[in-house]
């Protein structure tokens, strides 16, 4: 059987998935390609250049959990394959590869793809209702969930988090911090979740504080990020800080805060000195935006 070949931009066409037995007769379609996950890894397609393998539906062992993705550029169905069980749910002969080893080497759009698929995986694994505990069938081609209890209908969970690159007073240097859980490997930019009832604007102003002592001014959004770990929707932006001398670490979530200057921060980039996170991640597109700029405060 020839292999499928990789997917470019997907569209997620989701006014197809109210369409009855949707699901059934893409998995009988030659056409369709599916990625499938475990955990946040997929098959590593062969060769030397990182990709995914794709993979028709008939070679995906029985007891994968199925979602309708969208159509290819081709107008193919992109369809994933979530497995939740033992062993493997289709043949790997070059392994499997998580999303933080790959996603920055694959084209955009497969790359976005990937995410998608992990972060709805996770959704596919939770099989009963959060409200009163009843079995809760897909639908919606995997993208919803109702129960068989109470009916009520049950969506992918998306949390806000947001993350900022903190500048000094002259914008000549970069805040980051090492988180606890890192054991002191990496440094990153200071980020958490949007708490109920709360704006964006305060979300940072607090989070910022609380991680790393200062006060901040010109708050810049930079972008977004779907970011499956677990279920976040990452809002990126750049900011300075209005005393560089208040930093300080949290002692608890953050275990060191440090001023980097442009010099460290490329030197990190390149893979020498301070350790950065890695390229997939929204975090590594703020430090690289920073380093970057003429050195002159925004």
């Amino acid at each position: 059987m020839p292999r499928p070949a990789p997917v470019g931009t997907v569209e997620r066409s989701a006014a197809e998935r109210e369409r009855d037995g949707l699901l059934d007769a893409l998995r009988a379609d030659s056409d369709a390609r599916v990625l499938v996950v475990r955990g946040d890894a997929a098959p590593r397609a062969a060769g030397e250049t990182p990709a995914l393998r794709w993979v028709a539906p008939e070679e995906v062992t029985a007891g994968a959990e199925w979602a309708f993705l969208g159509r290819d550029e081709r107008g193919a169905a992109v369809l994933l394959a979530a497995w939740h069980g033992e062993g493997d749910p289709v043949a790997a002969p070059d392994g499997w590869v998580a999303l933080r080893e790959i996603g920055a080497d694959l084209p955009p759009g497969e790359s976005e793809t990937f995410v998608v698929a992990v972060s709805l995986s996770r959704f596919l694994g939770e099989g009963f209702c959060p409200a009163c505990g009843s079995p809760a069938p897909l639908t919606l081609a995997g993208w919803a969930r109702r129960c068989a209890g109470c009916g009520r209908e049950v969506f992918p969970r998306t949390d806000p988090a947001v993350i900022v690159a903190v500048e000094s007073e002259d914008g000549q240097r970069l805040l980051l911090g090492a988180n606890a859980a890192w054991g002191g490997r990496m440094h990153s930019c200071f980020a958490g979740f949007v708490e109920a009832g709360e704006s964006l604007e305060s979300a940072i102003h607090r989070e910022i504080a609380e991680e790393a002592g200062v006060r901040l001014i010109d708050v810049r959004y930079a972008g977004s990020q779907g970011w499956p770990y677990p279920r976040s929707l990452m809002l990126g932006f750049h900011a300075r800080a209005v005393a560089d001398g208040e930093a300080r670490a949290d002692g608890t979530e953050i275990v060191n805060v440090r001023w980097f200057t442009r010099d460290e921060i490329r030197e990190g980039l390149a893979g020498r000195g301070v350790g950065l996170p890695g390229r997939v991640s929204i975090a590594h597109r703020l430090i690289r935006e920073w380093a970057e700029r003429d050195g002159e405060p925004a």
